[in-house]
């Protein structure tokens, strides 16, 4: 057998390997892809934005407890509730909740 035909024997035989790791590939992603369902993605938590803090700090502050919103305002850095760090706006309004003597 002459060089020439080794090779185009050798392509052949790569390309019928080829051929077969493509269609096991594609039986794989058949047996695995339709089986299970995807899992959900979890809720998204909503949001809290400027506004709707000021709302609940406003209405505490209006039941009396506004010195208590200045010292916690003061707790995450700020002389007002602009001046606090977004990420802190939960731990800000679960503080603002624990808020029970008004003086």
């Amino acid at each position: 057998m002459s060089q020439m035909s080794e090779m185009s024997a050798t392509i052949e035989e790569l390309r019928k390997c080829a051929a077969a790791i493509s269609d096991a590939a594609n039986w794989l992603v058949e047996q695995f892809s339709s089986d299970e369902p995807e899992p959900e993605a979890a809720p998204a938590e909503p949001v809290l934005t400027l506004e709707a803090v000021r709302a609940v700090l406003a209405d505490k502050s209006r039941a009396g407890f506004t010195a208590q919103i200045r010292s916690l305002l003061q707790k995450y850095g700020a002389n007002k509730l602009s001046g606090v760090n977004p990420v802190n706006y939960k731990a800000l309004l679960a503080d603002a909740e624990g808020l029970t003597d008004a003086t």
